[in-house]
């Protein structure tokens, strides 16, 4: 693809179907996630990146080859592997003395490092350890909160933000009933982070609704929070930034209760009562022949007298 001007201009239609794809558009793709570990990692954390990448698949791209670089201190290799896999979110696993089975999740704005959270591995059971049946690949899964700290504190806040967009999935319309099978749970308490992963099972309960189960199938994580890298709230702010065309216009005069119900206000012009069609009956009605006997009757006879 020739370069002029700064702009590549694409010689064959496949290119050109590329280029479109990672152009801007009005709905973003399906968020993208790499996963990558350091020049040095452990057993725990090259098996925890198997396992959230069997969670995370088909939209995750594993990189099995180590990468020596340090995200806190250096992000270009980081930037150049987001823009040649088209990804926007990141998992990095590395192990050292200083920081044992280092997990590290982070987003990206523009190709750019956005913000980052370090995690550190205290306990961990992988999908292997617990031998139970596993959600199909691609399954979108529900995603519960807990805890005070993440409403309260800051850096959690943030946390729950990079893990709902890395955990979420595609974004869909309507989700069935039997499509709701997977379910990850984050607690924080006591300054740790509790992830476990479950599966949804419907039981009989001799009603419509059914009995619902939950039957852990691991991976299961004990995380502490070490290091964290935030944008700042300008940056923030931009990141979230929708367009107009997407923005949904306000209608005037319509507007919702707490029960969902839609309500309209009309303006009209002032109403002259005194022209208004009522209903009549046929009792009320003035028969012609009465009206002028009364008037005869109530109307003085004049007499004409020659002078």
């Amino acid at each position: 693809m020739p370069q002029r001007d700064g702009v590549v201009k694409p010689k064959t239609k496949r290119s050109k179907r590329f280029l479109q794809n990672r152009g801007s558009k009005l709905k973003e793709n399906i968020k993208n996630a790499m996963i990558m570990k350091g020049g040095n990692t452990s057993e725990t954390v090259t098996q925890a990146l198997k396992d959230i990448y069997a969670l995370k698949k088909p939209n995750a791209v594993m990189y099995k080859k180590k990468n020596i670089t340090r995200p806190f201190e250096d992000q270009t290799s980081l930037e150049f592997f987001s823009k040649k896999s088209d990804c926007s979110l990141f998992l990095f696993g590395s192990h050292n003395k200083k920081r044992p089975n280092n997990l590290i999740f982070g987003r990206m704005f523009d190709f750019h490092v956005l913000d980052m959270i370090e995690l550190g591995i205290e306990k961990f059971a992988s999908l292997k350890e617990i031998k139970k049946s596993t959600c199909p690949e691609g399954t979108k899964p529900l995603l519960v909160f807990a805890g005070e700290a993440f409403d309260t504190d800051n850096e959690h806040k943030r946390l729950r933000s990079i893990l709902t967009d890395f955990f979420r999935g595609p974004i869909v319309p309507s989700v069935r009933l039997a499509g709701l099978e997977h379910l990850l749970h984050f607690t924080a308490l006591e300054g740790k982070i509790y992830m476990r992963s479950y599966k949804v099972l419907l039981k009989k309960s001799g009603c419509r609704t059914p009995r619902i189960e939950l039957e852990e199938m691991g991976p299961s994580f004990d995380f502490t929070l070490r290091r964290t890298h935030l944008a700042s709230d300008d940056l923030y702010k931009t990141a979230h930034r929708q367009p107009k065309a997407l923005k949904i216009k306000k209608k005037k005069n319509v507007s919702h209760d707490a029960f969902g119900t839609k309500l309209g206000r009309l303006h009209m012009q002032k109403q002259n009562l005194a022209k208004l069609q009522t209903r009549k009956m046929k009792g009320l009605r003035k028969r012609k022949g009465a009206t002028v006997e009364a008037v005869e009757e109530t109307s003085p006879k004049i007499t004409k007298t020659d002078e």
